[in-house]
Formats: structure tokens, C-alpha cells, sequence
């Protein structure tokens, strides 16, 4: 996919797409620290770029002040983290936009490709207008004049960006909810954007605040014709009304994609009712001056629809008169979602979005989100206090930080879908393969959902169950994903996917025990009965094949096929010691004991066959005496308390790994310099009390603070170099950071 910067003649405006020149991944690659934000809008005429700095700063945007004889900004602060790419709305594989930035002045956010997702934010205060989200040109009205930021504060929900100017202080909150326990909110695909305003030097000030976004929110190929309406929605209950402003392409294409955006759906960009809002629908060029010349927006809906998103660039804007503020704060409260019928399909069947179960209607459910919104904001506060709390407890403080940088990702790659009534999940494989609930992606995403919501995790891997049991795959092994490409699981019934036989069939194993220890008694007794006899075949499948695993394919896929890999057998090994646990639970204790007896068997013979003659360490494969990798594999045997990995086998491990850690992390083998951030938090869990896990959690933050790669959290990156590998970005797997947060919840 190419995306162009080009903007349009008309509007100078934001960078555009579909329109030729340079392209939006080449920006990135050539523009190291500065990234995708920053580059595009070095390209504009007339816009505030707010120039970055090295990795970890940024120099804020100037307040117009005389430099001689005003102090300059100080640099923003970035608490606990500055991550490579801000997480705003993260909230379903669909609604998932960042900004690969610093600042937001300056710069356009962007869908997790790098595709523009604008949106602009403009304070007037007393008069004078300051740009503080995006990269706009507005004809007639310059903006030369930035909020200055003073923070950047991450947490496991939310990203708030605290910015000052001509008296005022600006709090600006991008809060993606993560609701455990809770189908009902979990499903709701939206965010919220909360804009909180207070006086900072004890006076009075006039203050008003445009947001607006673009029509680049509903569709991958700017040339797509869009429709759009306007609503006001009565509030639930007690609850506010709404303005809403939705729009979504002409001619959906349901249940494909365009550039891994969704190509069907409406974008859903709401208000909560206050005095002095008012609302437009048009042409940037004309929109956005309007705001600034009138003080207000006009109430009114461009009627030339529908026409394509690069067609006089459609804007959906509100402006928020807030009047004199002073001590007491003032709140513009919006939100953003986008909304799917149906949400995917299963084998042929199209499967309705969750939140339908509890509203007839997206308008129903933004209302009730809306009203919502002190309750969201105390329980995600909860959760948050709860992370920070625990991860530093587990790991330190640089593990916490980590941990609020991915809750949002891992979570983002899901949905909730319904299935007869029956609430299921599915996974996007995001920007590697695009594969449906890949099972090698959901495994090392498990961690998360150990700690937060168990439940959730059987969610996930009831469609796998389900497909192997009932759909028609046709192999002994377990199968690697229910779909080439997202939204579409339509199987592999003629047996051609990414066969991983061992990797796949032990991570079902693994993530049925994991789950079964974690449910109540009387669930996991029924869990493990009614998918008793697929997860025995896949066991026994492993009895025959994982000591010593033939030419296999496993995750790390892009280091290729590997014969008699140590690293597999161990996790083999150990998913045979889980089948143990499934069958204590059901019942069988016949097979317990045997499962049992192969796994501690295996695992004696392992250790003899993987060990190096050096013997400080254990091979990459038993056919390569001195290699080594990182075995990760052993955090399941931790995790379930198989005591299969002797002690002294993780002592000597840990020791080797410590001689080998390049300044951003231990690779995965001596092959590469690169790693896998979610199988180095997995090697911190497993060898938990040796001193080579704070390193790799201390080399890992540095990396994630200190990486020009400008995307979201990549889990492939040069320990070397510090740069992204491959394509990786914003894969769910940075889950797997919550590895030990995991083993003691």
C-alpha cells in the first residue's frame, strides 16, 4: 500500500492519499526520529511542524513570546514512558488511530498503518487562535501560534496531553476503555476525547475549541465516495443528549478491505449537548475559517454528497464556546467510533458485532456511552492503579510503563462478536499475515488476559475449538488461524494454510490449561469435558512428535523451518504436562498419569538432547553444537507450575543470556542481532528472580523510549540498532509483556 502526502491544491491541507508522490512508509524510513507526523507535515505550506528532537525529547511549540526576554519552554515531560507512537483511539482492529509523534501540534494522526486519520484541534483564547492538534492550513487564518506541551502521560487506558498557552492550561484526554468482566462495555467500539480547560495565572480568559476529523476516518482509498448525516440524539436516561456526525462509504463493500481498513461501517463522531456548541459538515477550506472569522460554526450539512474523501476533503467539525474560564475547569466532551453489521463471518455465516445483544442501534449506544463517561472514567482509573500498582510490584517501574504501553494494542486487535447468542471473540493478525484469530498470535497475547480477564481468553479460543471440532478442518494438528484474511474465518478445509503442527497444537494445549486453572471449578470441569477429545488427539499428536520435532515451521516464521529445534521441543514437552492438568480436571485420571509420566520423561531427555558441549548453555537445535536461543518456551512451565524445567537448566540459561545482551535486548540466536519483545517478557517470567529479567525489561523500555521507529509498539526490533524490523506494528502480542504480571494473578 502507498500512501501520498500530496495535500490538496484547494486546501492545503492535510497530507492526502491516492494522489501520487512519496510515500507515507518511505517518509518514515527516511525520516528516523521524526516521523510519520512530522514528515508529512514538513511537506505543507503555511502549517506548524513543531520540529523534534532526538529520541525521548521534543522541542514544544513556540508561544510567540519575545525570545529575549521570555524563557523558553521546557522540554515536555513523558511519564512513565515516551512511546513510540502515542495509542489515541485504540479500540477495535478497525478503530485504531496513533500519532507517530511527540507533539500533536504539527502533526496528523494515523490509522496504525500510517495512514492519515486527521484530525484537527484549534483553541481561541481571548481571541487568538492556537493550533494544538494536527497539521491544518487554514486559508486567511495562519496559525502561527502553538499550545506549548508540558506532558505526555500514559496510562494502561488513556493518553493525556497537558498543554498551556495565553493563560490557560489544556487537558487533553484520548481514553480507550478496557472493561474486564463487562461484555456489554467491552463491546462498544468508540473512544473518548475529553477536552478539560482551566485558567493557569488566576484570570479570566475567553475560550472556545474546534475539533474536527476527516473523512479519511471511514475508508483506506481517499477516492472513496462517502455519505453523511447529522443527529441529535436523546440522551438514556438521565444521561446528556448528543450531537452526532456520522458518515461511511457510498458503496460499502461489507466484509472487505481496503488497505487493512474496514470498507464497510459508519464512522460515529459525537458531542455531548452544552451551550455554545455548535456543528458543520463541509470542505476544510471552508469549515475551519468559518470557526475562526464567526466564533461559531453554522449548523449546517454540505447537501453535494456523496463525493469522494479527497473531493474538497469533507470535514465533520465541532466548535465548543466555553466562554470566560477560570479556576473551574470547562469540559468539551466527544467521542469517536466505528461501527460494523455484521462484524465478521464464521465459515460462511455473518456474525452480528456483540453490542447488538444490548442495543438496537449505534445511536442507542453512543448515548448510553456518553452517559457513561464518569463511570468509565472512575473504573479505567481503577484498572490503571491496579496495573501500575502490580506490574511495579512484578517488575519495577520500567516494567509498568511497558505494560501501560500495551494493554490498549492487545486489546485492540479484538472484538466481540454474537454466534446464536453466544458471545465469541476474534483476533486480527495486524500487519503480519492479516490471518483470522491466528493461533501462534493468540498464544503469545495470552498473558494480558490471564491478568485481566480470563474469560475473555476463552472467548478467543472457543472459535478455534469450535472450528476443529465442527468446521471441517481436516488434519491431526491443530490448525494455524480460521481465516487467510480478517473479517473472512472461512476455514482451511482443504488443509492448505500455515501448517504448524507442533507450535500450534501445543499452543492450544496451553492456553486450555492456562484458562482451566483460572476458572471457577464447576466452569472448567464443563470446559474440559466438552473439548476433551480434540485436545487429547492434539496431545497425542505431540506424544509422537514433539521430543524431537522433524523440518517444522513455528512462530517465528520469518527465521524459517527448523529440524530438531530445542526451543520447540520444550514447548511441546510442556503441552503435553498441560494435557495432564485438562484431564485432571475432567476427570481422567488414567490419562493424567500418563501425560504426566511422558512429560517428565520427555523433559529428562530434552535437557540430555539440547545441551550444548560447551555445556553453559542449550543449543538452537540437538544438530548444532555451538548455538544457543532464547528460550522462552519455559514461561508455560512456570506459569502452571509443571516443574519440568530443572532449575538448574533456567540457572544456566539466565547466566548464558546475561553475556549476550546487546544494548537493546538478547536476540533470539545468533543468527540475527534482532528479538521478539513479547518472547523476551516471557524469558523475564520464566527466569523471574535471576538477574538477567530486569535486564531484559530495562532493555526493552529503552528501546520503546528510545526507538526512531515512529509505529506502534513493534514486538520485532534490532537490539543493535534499535530500529524496527520487518513490518511489525501494532501487533496484539505486545500482550505478552503482562508475562509476569501473569504468574502471580
Amino acid at each position: 500500500m502507498s500512501e501520498s502526502t500530496t495535500p490538496s491544491a484547494a486546501s492545503g491541507g492535510a497530507p492526502r492519499s491516492d494522489t501520487g508522490g512519496v510515500s507515507r512508509r518511505g517518509l518514515l524510513a527516511r525520516s528516523g526520529a521524526v516521523g510519520l507526523g512530522a514528515a508529512g507535515a514538513a511537506l505543507l505550506p503555511g502549517t506548524v511542524t513543531g520540529a523534534q528532537a532526538a529520541p525521548a525529547t521534543a522541542t514544544a511549540q513556540s508561544t510567540g513570546a519575545d525570545p529575549l526576554t521570555a524563557a523558553a519552554p521546557a522540554l515536555p515531560a513523558f511519564d512513565p514512558i515516551r512511546p513510540p507512537a502515542v495509542p489515541l483511539a485504540v479500540r477495535s482492529p478497525y478503530l485504531s488511530t496513533w500519532l507517530a509523534a511527540d507533539v500533536p501540534s504539527g502533526h496528523w494522526p494515523t490509522f496504525w498503518t500510517g495512514r492519515v486519520t486527521a484530525m484537527t484541534g484549534i483553541a481561541v483564547i481571548d481571541g487568538t487562535p492556537y493550533l494544538f492538534f494536527g497539521a491544518p492550513n487554514v486559508p486567511d487564518h495562519p496559525l502561527p501560534r502553538g499550545l506549548v506541551q508540558r506532558s505526555l502521560q500514559l496510562t494502561a487506558t488513556r493518553s493525556l496531553f497537558v498543554l498551556e498557552g495565553g493563560g490557560v492550561r489544556l487537558n487533553l484526554t484520548f481514553l480507550s476503555p478496557v472493561e474486564p468482566g463487562d461484555l456489554k462495555r467491552q463491546s462498544i467500539p468508540m473512544s473518548y476525547v475529553t477536552a478539560e480547560v482551566r485558567s493557569v495565572d488566576g484570570k479570566a480568559h475567553d475560550v472556545a475549541l474546534y475539533f474536527d476529523i476527516s473523512g479519511e476516518w471511514a475508508h483506506g482509498n481517499s477516492g472513496t465516495k462517502i455519505r453523511w448525516a447529522q443527529q441529535n440524539i436523546a440522551g438514556t436516561g438521565s444521561g446528556p443528549s448528543l450531537t452526532s456526525l456520522s458518515f461511511t462509504p457510498d458503496s460499502p463493500q461489507v466484509l472487505k478491505e481496503s488497505g487493512d481498513t474496514a470498507s464497510w461501517g459508519t464512522v460515529v463522531w459525537s458531542a455531548t449537548a452544552r451551550s455554545g456548541l455548535t456543528w458543520q459538515i463541509g470542505p476544510d477550506t471552508v469549515v475551519r475559517p468559518a470557526a475562526l472569522a464567526d466564533g461559531k460554526l453554522g449548523n449546517t450539512s454540505d447537501t453535494d454528497q456523496p463525493r469522494a474523501i479527497n473531493d474538497r476533503w469533507p470535514v465533520f467539525a465541532f466548535h465548543f464556546d466555553l466562554g470566560s474560564v477560570r479556576n473551574a475547569p470547562a469540559t468539551a466532551q466527544l467521542s469517536v467510533g466505528h461501527v460494523r453489521e455484521p462484524a465478521v463471518s464464521y465459515l460462511g455465516e455473518q456474525l452480528p458485532p456483540l453490542w447488538r445483544s444490548y442495543w438496537s442501534s449505534w445511536q442507542d449506544m453512543a448515548a448510553f456511552f456518553h452517559a457513561d463517561s464518569a463511570g468509565a472514567q472512575t473504573r479505567t482509573d481503577a484498572l490503571d492503579r491496579r496495573i501500575k500498582r502490580d506490574a511495579t510490584a512484578a517488575g519495577g517501574a520500567n516494567y509498568a510503563a511497558l505494560c501501560a504501553l500495551s494493554l490498549r494494542q492487545a486489546y485492540g486487535a479484538t472484538e466481540l462478536v454474537s454466534r446464536n447468542g453466544k458471545p465469541w471473540a476474534f483476533l486480527k493478525e495486524i500487519s503480519s499475515d492479516g490471518n483470522v484469530s491466528s493461533v501462534d498470535v493468540t498464544y503469545p497475547t495470552m498473558p494480558v488476559f490471564l491478568y485481566t480477564d480470563p474469560e475473555y481468553l476463552r472467548l478467543l479460543i472457543e472459535p478455534m475449538l469450535d472450528y476443529a471440532e465442527n468446521g471441517g478442518w481436516p488434519k491431526e494438528f491443530a490448525e494455524h488461524d480460521l481465516g487467510s484474511g480478517y473479517p473472512n474465518a472461512s476455514g482451511h478445509n482443504d488443509g492448505n494454510e500455515e501448517d504448524m503442527p507442533v507450535e500450534e497444537s501445543a499452543n492450544m494445549l496451553l492456553m486450555a490449561a492456562a484458562y482451566l486453572a483460572r476458572a471457577d471449578t464447576a466452569t472448567a470441569k464443563e470446559f474440559a469435558a466438552a473439548h476433551y477429545p480434540i485436545l487429547r488427539q492434539w496431545a497425542d499428536y505431540l506424544v509422537a512428535n514433539a521430543l524431537d520435532p522433524g523440518f517444522q515451521n513455528q512462530t517465528d516464521d520469518f527465521t524459517g523451518f527448523i529440524a530438531h529445534s530445542a526451543n520447540l521441543a520444550l514447548k511441546g514437552i510442556l503441552a503435553i504436562g498441560a494435557m495432564a492438568s485438562v484431564a485432571t480436571t475432567a476427570g481422567n485420571t488414567t490419562d493424567a498419569t500418563r501425560y504426566r509420566a511422558t512429560a517428565r520423561d520427555y523433559a529428562g531427555q530434552w535437557v540430555s538432547k539440547a545441551q550444548d558441549s560447551t555445556p553453559d548453555h542449550l543449543k538452537l537445535a540437538y544438530d548444532q553444537p555451538g548455538t544457543w536461543s532464547l528460550k522462552y518456551n519455559g514461561y508455560p512451565d512456570a506459569l502452571l507450575g509443571l516443574g519440568l524445567v530443572p532449575s538448574s537448566v533456567a540457572q544456566e540459561e539466565g547466566d548464558w543470556y546475561a553475556t549476550q545482551v546487546n544494548q537493546f535486548g538478547v536476540p533470539l540466536d545468533p543468527r540475527h542481532a534482532y528479538t521478539k519483545a513479547d518472547w523476551e517478557m516471557w524469558t523475564a517470567a520464566w527466569l523471574r528472580g535471576h538477574p538477567v529479567s530486569k535486564v531484559l525489561i530495562d532493555t526493552l523500555y529503552d528501546f520503546a523510549t528510545a526507538t526512531p521507529s515512529r509505529v506502534p509498539f513493534t514486538d520485532w526490533y534490532d537490539t543493535v540498532a534499535g530500529n524496527q524490523s520487518g513490518g511489525f506494528q501494532a501487533r496484539p502480542v505486545v500482550g505478552g509483556i503482562f508475562a509476569l504480571l501473569s504468574l502471580d494473578h
